[in-house]
């Protein structure tokens, strides 16, 4: 289904949302982070729970299902249907390798027939998956994006993002480091083209990131640029997170659309520091909904259930 179908689902459920466990206010209208962003409001109604027996949680990505339920997908191969409105989780559904083993699933798209593409970075992969869990096909991945030794990928630094740009043609899978041999803030985004039932390998960008920052998702607006989101981690510091948007037309060129550090806190409360308690490890982004030119952009932090993190969303608006 077209991104813009996925768009008008969701935008009604998630405009009439009210304020949720530990949430902000629930109307905003001057919570600006920038000239380009604000925060309507954040969420922990799903900090530290569990559903039929699965912990919800280590959330990597997030995407609008085909009736306007949200997908979820947990780095623990896990993939969860929730409420537009409440967040409330409907269903859950395990994922697994050829060899039925774990993943460290996450990217995701749900593909116009409402099958999943999942991106594990184990290897790094990207499987389809049926709507029960199933796989049905594997896309071809480049030898030298392969986890060293077959390749120069870093451990744990492979495929974090994926996107379909409008149209459904193209897929994008962005590396959240850099490779063996390249600089440290020059990272790949790998694309496929859409052949049939399958997807080809297509032409590869390069993107660069700020110093010490990784990539652990993007997202395709509308018009075909991409949000990126950089993420990075400083121990006794916290986190710092920043939106660009990025054109592939021009050579990745991007522009900081917001540091999340400098959103107002809502009364947002940190279990660790941080240099805003609204902050924690965001890894997941989908687009919800537009009004002209601004786009409602949800986010989720993985709390690799630990303590000392927070399972959050954060409800932002973003003007492009």
């Amino acid at each position: 289904m077209p991104l813009r179908t996925h768009l008008a689902l969701l935008t009604a459920g998630l405009a009439a949302v009210t304020c949720l466990t530990a949430a902000g206010p629930a109307q905003a209208t001057s919570h600006a982070c920038s000239p380009s962003v604000a925060i309507d409001r954040f969420s922990d109604a799903l900090d530290k729970t569990a559903y039929d027996d699965t912990f919800v949680g280590n959330l990597s990505a997030l995407a609008v299902d085909r009736d306007g339920s949200l997908a979820a997908l947990s780095d623990r191969s896990s993939l969860f249907r929730l409420d537009a409105r409440t967040l409330g989780p409907r269903s859950v559904t395990p994922l697994a390798d050829e060899t039925g083993a774990a993943l460290d699933s996450e990217g995701l798209v749900v593909d116009r027939d409402g099958t999943y593409l999942v991106t594990s970075e184990t290897e790094p992969s990207v499987r389809r998956y049926s709507r029960t869990g199933e796989i049905l096909d594997r896309l071809p991945v480049p030898d030298d994006l392969r986890v060293s030794p077959a390749g120069r990928g870093q451990p744990n630094g492979t495929f974090e993002g994926l996107t379909l740009l409008p149209g459904g043609r193209t897929l994008v899978a962005s590396m959240e480091y850099a490779l063996a041999g390249d600089p440290a803030d020059t990272l790949r985004f790998q694309t496929w083209t859409r052949h049939g039932s399958h997807f080809r390998l297509a032409a590869r960008y390069t993107y660069r990131t700020d110093p010490g920052l990784g990539v652990p998702e993007i997202q395709a607006t509308p018009d075909g640029r991409l949000l990126v989101l950089e993420r990075g981690f400083t121990a006794g510091v916290g986190n710092t997170v920043r939106l660009y948007l990025a054109d592939p037309r021009h050579a990745m060129r991007k522009t900081l659309l917001t540091d999340l550090v400098t959103c107002p806190s809502l009364g947002a409360t940190a279990r660790q520091p941080q240099p805003n308690p609204l902050l924690d490890n965001i890894e997941g982004m989908t687009i919800t909904g537009r009004t002209r030119n601004t786009l409602k952009v949800l986010l989720v932090s993985d709390d690799n259930q630990n303590a000392a993190q927070t399972t959050r969303f954060y409800f932002l608006r973003v003007r492009i």
